[in-house]
């Protein structure tokens, strides 16, 4: 297993991590298998989506802040409840393919490390699991 450190400069953000994760794959030398990428965190989230187009990644951002807005009746007492739910709502951990050595991702597909409760210094843990014995 492997952690490489995301640091957010706003409060919600989303960062391309899909570099950092396919390097980690490569250096393990899993042939095939799968890679479990997540999150420690309770206020932030992993995805993967449309990395060609910023403008996606943007628009889920201001979806969910519609869908779960940042003051509401919540109880949670220390202002970031509404990040809870959306880190809930996207998830803490994706699991992707490893065929021939390399993570498999459509044409379009991007890893993206998503902040609700920023700016931090967060973690990302990547576990590289191999397909049997013939996974090395």
């Amino acid at each position: 297993m492997e952690t490489f450190e995301v640091r957010t400069t706003s409060r919600t953000e989303y960062v391309e991590i899909t570099r950092q994760v396919c390097e980690i794959v490569e250096r393990s030398g899993v042939e095939r298998g799968a890679a479990l990428v997540c999150v420690p965190h309770t206020t932030a989230a992993v995805t993967v989506n449309e990395h060609a187009d910023p403008d996606v990644m943007s628009d889920l951002m201001t979806a969910l802040s519609s869908l779960v807005p940042r003051h509401g009746s919540y109880a949670h007492a220390e202002g970031n409840a509404d990040a809870h739910v959306k880190a809930v709502l996207v998830g803490s951990s994706a699991l992707l393919p490893i065929e021939g050595g390399k993570v498999v991702l459509g044409t379009w597909q991007g890893v993206f490390f998503c902040e609700f409760d920023g700016p931090r210094r967060r973690r990302v843990t990547v576990q590289v699991l191999a397909c049997g014995a013939a996974g090395r």
